[in-house]
């Protein structure tokens, strides 16, 4: 379902993450930087999934996955799931609300993957929910309002 744009290109060929896109920012020195690089796979025209390698500065003191950095990786799905979507001009969109559910927690070393869906879409916004899980058992759970990118007329 994906195609090139301006956040990834063509779908990977080898390793574990064959057949997924990776996610190329053209900005490097963003926040983005502290999450990592994602990994997307358009599912339908309303389902996606989107990967990332956790690495041992997204713990916290409890060295279990630190529940910001879950917030903030739910939010960068949800603009890597749409563009996967084939909705490429929303990855400048905004967020208006998102909220988490924590229903366990995430480990550093496994691989997280959100499965998220578009609920609603509307002239200027997007409601949308996801699943958050490592090794198929949930971590998370989240819902989120987007505000559209305005369409160039």
């Amino acid at each position: 379902m994906a195609s090139d744009g301006v956040a990834g290109g063509k779908p990977l060929t080898e390793g574990k993450w064959s057949g997924w896109t990776q996610w190329s920012d053209p900005h490097p020195d963003t926040f983005l930087q502290a999450i990592g690089r994602g990994y997307m796979r358009g599912e339908s025209a309303t389902k996606a999934l989107v990967g990332l390698e956790t690495r041992s500065s997204h713990r916290n003191r409890l060295d279990t996955l630190h529940g910001g950095f879950l917030a903030a990786f739910a939010d960068h799905a949800y603009f890597g799931g749409l563009w996967a979507m084939g909705r490429e001009e929303q990855v400048n969109g905004v967020t208006i609300d998102l909220s988490m559910q924590y229903l366990d927690a995430g480990k550093v070393g496994p691989d997280l993957i959100a499965e998220l869906e578009v609920l609603q879409e509307t002239g200027r916004l997007f409601f949308l929910r996801m699943l958050i899980t490592q090794n198929g058992q949930p971590v998370a759970a989240s819902t989120a309002t987007l505000r559209k990118m305005p369409t160039r007329k």
